[in-house]
């Protein structure tokens, strides 16, 4: 091969490679499989050993295998890195937009201002000349940092060359690297089986990966980037005027940018925007967030406000939320036995308060979980807030334990603690079970899962309704609800006259609900609302598939050996068709309504639900969809047909945008369907 073509052929699969980075860890939308990326990656690594002159700062080689340093070297930031201001609650925020106002008027309220998440992380530098990554920087005294230019090569989602024909040709962006929550519990997983201490926390773990003298061991650590600003010396032109515009070009280079960023006419609309990012947003986020962040929107409108002190912006302020990561003191692990009998384990805490809310309770999903992670009652451990009602525990405080009398493992349950039954654990799944069918918590907790919505959606049953039923004896099985009668329950404490006529009269409706919903509320292990739906639709009735033989069921696509094992099963167990048929001497449906339309009008597309839509619930505009032949994904990728958009729809909504996915409002939809 002559020195040109090897130049080009080395040029051509940098460009494969940063472009599959680019559609991996920005778009989310691979269009080159693992093994092709393996293939490319290998032959350019081949070719730079053979002739290294051919070795660029941008190629994807440069990610891995840098030699280790003594010492980290200092690098001089272009432009100071600044710290920012705090408001803690609405007043504080009310009175900087007073101070900027005495300082220019009613400008900046005009000019609105710009939204985005404090993403609780190592805030860096990358310097990009003429458009190649040259150098990264941790923030230091935000004078000088020390440079980091090879642990953040490691980092997949920064890239190695900037996208576009309007990179300035020597440039600073700015962000923070941080550790996604998933990737920091493996990772703490991982050094639990490897007998090596845990992190304390996402925030200093990806601190110190990125200050590592070894590239090889920042490697090892899954880091991700946002980047949320651009430094340029004095003078240089930049192809933006607002902080908006900025945050788009940025994405446009090829940079990751938080999601839920917004704009905002007014500071009564960032208030509503840190309200529901603080209350709604960031339980679900899978990394921290210390509050919200709000500038003025125009540029030229910062640089006339400036920067008091020469360390805090005036046109841009921290909304700072309460801490979401607290620690505290695992005083138990209890268990909670579910409708399919498996055993649940739990946290019972010391009190602490997360984002405004005391903790007590925290989930802790399985007890391979709990092995993994070490959890031992009397630890010291992390707790997450992660949504307004499930915490969760990130780990504990090893360094915190006494040498001397360190707490014990936690011992694996061999009975049910509820009805004493031995339990059982199939090899192929991580959880336990209790196989006792009358055990009196697999009772309660299967009739709240037929009552509720995704089910039966019997209105009024509430859990504490189910509890006061069962205690006066009213109730064994969900076919004994249909016998209840007014009178019975007016006999109850809480209950008068309408009260128990409507919950009889919600109870009677269900009735109604097509096979699937029984399907999908009888609990059968492993049928979700999805399998339900298959298998309903496919057999029809409840006598064909209780009559289906295991390799009936698997010929029908999207169900696998595993679901039609357990069908099989519950339908030869006796209790269980009994049941059955006593649901079916109460008059409910036990058939499914032929309800996709034959060549529908959305037969063969995929659609993506995202945001609050005006009057339909996401349950009743997925049953639309697949009414016209469609199909309802959670994730929007290249192969997305059509993704539905309601209020407030983030990151799905951007997804879509920066992927050329046709996006429509419900009102569309419903035309689209034939008004249906």
């Amino acid at each position: 091969m002559s020195t040109t073509a090897r130049t080009r052929r080395a040029a051509e699969l940098r460009a494969v490679l940063n472009n599959a980075s680019h559609e991996y860890y920005q778009l989310d939308a691979p269009s080159l499989s693992d093994a092709d990326y393996d293939r490319a990656f290998r032959e350019l690594q081949s070719l730079e050993a053979e002739y290294p002159e051919l070795r660029t700062p941008d190629s994807p080689t440069m990610r891995v295998g840098a030699e280790p340093v003594s010492a980290l070297a200092k690098h001089t930031h272009l432009v100071p890195m600044i710290s920012l201001g705090n408001a803690f609650d609405e007043g504080e925020l009310a009175e900087w937009e007073e101070r900027i106002t005495r300082l220019i008027g009613d400008d900046a309220r005009k000019a609105g201002y710009v939204t985005e998440l404090k993403i609780d992380g190592a805030a860096v530098s990358l310097t990009y000349v003429n458009g190649v990554f040259t150098v990264g920087a941790t923030r230091g005294n935000g004078i000088i940092g020390e440079n980091v230019t090879a642990n953040l090569r490691t980092v997949r989602d920064v890239p190695l060359t900037l996208r576009g024909d309007d990179v300035p040709p020597l440039v600073e962006i700015r962000g923070e690297c941080y550790l996604p929550f998933s990737l920091f519990e493996k990772l703490n997983e991982e050094r639990v089986a490897a007998g090596e201490p845990v992190f304390a926390n996402p925030r200093n773990s990806a601190a110190g990966s990125l200050r590592q003298l070894d590239p090889g061991v920042s490697a090892q650590r899954p880091l991700r980037f946002f980047g949320y600003t651009v430094a340029a010396p004095g003078g240089m032109p930049l192809p933006f005027e607002g902080q908006w515009e900025l945050l788009e070009t940025l994405a446009r280079w090829g940079i990751p940018v938080a999601p839920h960023r917004r704009k905002c006419a007014t500071i009564d609309e960032v208030n509503e925007w840190a309200r529901e990012v603080e209350h709604h947003v960031r339980g679900v986020l899978d990394f921290a967030i210390d509050g919200g962040v709000i500038k003025v929107d125009s540029l030229r409108l910062q640089d006339e406000l400036g920067i008091v002190g020469g360390r805090e912006p005036r046109w841009a302020i921290a909304r700072k939320f309460a801490p979401d990561i607290a620690e505290t003191t695992l005083l138990d692990i209890r268990v909670n036995v579910g409708r399919t009998g498996s055993l649940n384990p739990f946290a019972v805490l010391e009190a602490v308060e997360i984002g405004g809310t005391t903790v007590q309770l925290a989930t802790l999903h399985n007890f391979d979980l709990i092995r993994s992670k070490d959890l031992r009652v009397g630890d010291a451990v992390l707790v997450k807030r992660a949504g307004d009602v499930i915490p969760q525990v990130i780990g504990p405080v090893p360094e915190k334990r006494d040498p001397a009398n360190p707490p014990q493992p936690v011992e694996i349950p061999v009975e049910c603690p509820a009805c004493r039954t031995p339990v059982l654990r199939d090899e192929e799944e991580i959880a336990i079970y209790c196989p006792n069918v009358a055990c009196p918590d697999r009772q309660l907790e299967a009739l709240v899962h037929f009552a509720s919505r995704g089910a039966m959606d019997i209105r009024g049953l509430s859990y504490a309704r189910i509890e006061q039923l069962i205690a006066a004896r009213m109730i064994h099985d969900v076919a004994d609800l249909y016998s209840i009668t007014a009178a019975q329950l007016l006999e109850l404490d809480r209950f008068a006259d309408k009260s128990s006529e409507a919950l009889v009269d919600a109870i009677t409706a269900s009735k109604t609900q097509p096979l699937s919903r029984v399907l999908f509320g009888l609990g059968i292990r492993h049928v979700g609302q999805i399998a339900a739906q298959l298998l309903a639709r496919h057999f029809g009735t409840m006598d064909a598939l209780g009559a289906a033989r295991a390799e009936d069921i698997l010929a029908l696509r999207g169900v696998g050996n595993t679901i039609a094992l357990a069908v099989v099963a519950y339908f030869e167990d006796p209790s269980s068709a009994a049941l059955v048929e006593k649901l079916k001497a109460q008059g409910l449906t036990m058939s499914e309504p032929a309800s996709v339309v034959a060549g529908g009008a959305f037969a063969g597309m995929t659609f993506v639900v995202t945001g609050t839509l005006p009057t339909l619930s996401r349950s009743q505009a997925t049953e639309l969809i697949e009414s016209q032949g469609g199909r309802v994904t959670s994730g929007v990728s290249k192969a997305t047909s059509v993704v539905v958009v309601g209020d407030d729809a983030g990151s799905k909504l951007e997804k879509a945008t920066a992927l050329g996915v046709e996006t429509i409002g419900e009102a569309e939809l419903l035309r689209r369907a034939g008004g249906a």
